[in-house]
């Protein structure tokens, strides 16, 4: 029986405990694995992994390229073996070691900083599935280094799914699908933990948590996202802030490992967790699942059959996703629809560019002929074109939209209708407090890469649960 048979039979006792509680409510839990400077945290994802398994619960372990290979290295098979009871997923090559991805990838555009950062973090990924034995079910950034070319990259990598949180791109606080990838990412109140340090008492953790499960039972289920790092259970600081920070670093042999807790502070924090996720597991209606599991649960991004009549009025008006009865479509299903191209996961465009013509109305022939070059960009390069050439001027890709849907299909002249582009709405616009992360510069902000991530908002919709 082959992994993926199995994990798909382990769905269905899931799915049916779930109808029987009523509307059901999914817990992601998730471990940035990646301190490989200090070998204790070693130990700690050992003792996590082996807790979790004994509660019955599978979690997804997200693992640095260079943690995986020093595990290797230190012959700490007992780990991957340990790890790999949950799922596997990637959280980049070298984490923290400079250039992290938001610094390499801001000064480049779609196309060449996805080439970019598939043969940086590409080989990262191979290791993975060479010492685990699996290729990484999902991705997420180190830090708040997040940038959009990645999701074409992964693509291309096989790693379907966007496990992390960020401030850049979220969408109601549940998963979304964006740039083809499964998001589960920014999710507001419903990202919670138990911390390990502080006052807060376990009955305040635990309430919080019922709180949030009870408001997705009551608006039909969805997804709570909650996550740690190993090492935070054996360190009182970060691995990589002692090292990285602000930009530095320092030659390898110049490392310092992060200061210690005591075995009795270790072991408090490992309660904490144990107690939390064993109350979170007998709430009714609540199911702990991975990554992998979450894919199936919410199926793939294909769009659901949708009369043209309803696309056209709803994106000659607003350019963003549409909400039908059977699925969501996003901006770019419902343009591919108007065009005539079967369904496929596109790209947004690479650039911005506006409109050029002086006119209010272009001839029906030379729309026509502008629709099929349309046509003839997306097929070949797989994205939006940034604008549509009508001769020897261009409506950007949101004007050819909105005028698109709004043409009759009869009329001698076509009116040009004006973008309204309502998915960046769904983008930060702060550019510095979205990319804020000790280990980047000091005063690092990426508004190139928020304006790039504004472009791919044509792929963004809600995900739905099966």
């Amino acid at each position: 029986m082959t992994r993926l048979t199995i994990i798909c039979t382990s769905l269905l006792p899931l799915a049916a405990a779930s109808l029987r509680a009523g509307a059901p409510v999914y817990v992601a839990l998730w471990f940035d694995t990646e301190d490989y400077i200090e070998p204790a945290a070693d130990d700690a994802a050992v003792r996590i992994a082996h807790d979790l398994t004994g509660l019955g619960v599978r979690a997804t372990f997200k693992v640095v390229g260079e943690k995986a290979r020093v595990l290797e290295q230190r012959g700490r098979w007992d780990v991957v073996r340990a790890l790999a009871l949950h799922d596997i997923g990637y959280h980049s090559n070298f984490h923290s070691v400079q250039p992290t991805p938001a610094l390499y990838l801001r000064d480049l555009g779609f196309v060449e900083g996805a080439a970019e950062f598939e043969r940086r973090e590409g080989p990262g990924a191979l290791d993975l599935a060479r010492i685990f034995g699996v290729r990484p079910i999902c991705y997420g950034q180190p830090g708040n280094s997040w940038a959009p070319q990645s999701n074409a990259a992964l693509r291309h990598m096989g790693i379907p799914v966007y496990l992390d949180e960020g401030s850049q791109v979220g969408l109601n606080d549940q998963p979304f699908w964006y740039g083809g990838l499964l998001y589960i990412y920014n999710m507001g109140r419903f990202q919670l933990r138990a911390p390990l340090d502080g006052d807060e008492p376990a009955a305040k953790s635990n309430e919080r948590f019922e709180r949030a499960a009870a408001e997705l039972r009551s608006r039909g289920g969805g997804v709570i996202s909650i996550y740690y790092h190993p090492t935070e259970f054996v360190t009182t600081e970060f691995w990589d802030a002692v090292n990285f920070a602000k930009g530095a670093n320092p030659e390898r042999t110049a490392w310092r490992r992060p200061r210690r807790r005591t075995e009795a502070e270790s072991e408090r924090c490992y309660g904490i967790l144990h107690d939390y996720v064993a109350h979170a597991k007998d709430v009714p209606g609540v199911r702990f699942v991975t990554a992998r599991e979450l894919l199936q649960l919410y199926g793939s991004p294909a769009p659901p059959p949708v009369e043209r009549a309803r696309i056209a009025a709803y994106m000659s008006a607003r350019q963003t996703f549409l909400a039908a009865e059977d699925g969501v479509l996003s901006a770019a299903d419902m343009l591919l629809r108007l065009l005539g191209i079967e369904p496929e996961v596109v790209d947004g465009p690479a650039t911005r560019m506006a409109s050029s013509p002086d006119g209010a109305n272009i001839p029906r022939a030379a729309f026509e002929r502008a629709k099929t070059d349309a046509v003839s960009f997306i097929r070949a390069n797989k994205r939006l074109p940034a604008a549509v050439w009508i001769g020897s001027d261009k409506l950007s890709i949101g004007d050819f939209a909105a005028t698109l849907a709004g043409d009759d299909d009869a009329a001698a002249e076509i009116v040009v209708r004006r973008a309204n582009l309502e998915f960046e709405r769904y983008f930060s616009h702060e550019p510095r407090k979205a990319f804020d992360w000790p280990i980047h510069p000091e005063g690092f902000s990426a508004p190139e890469l928020l304006e790039l991530g504004k472009l791919q908002g044509w792929t963004l919709k809600p995900a739905r649960l099966r």
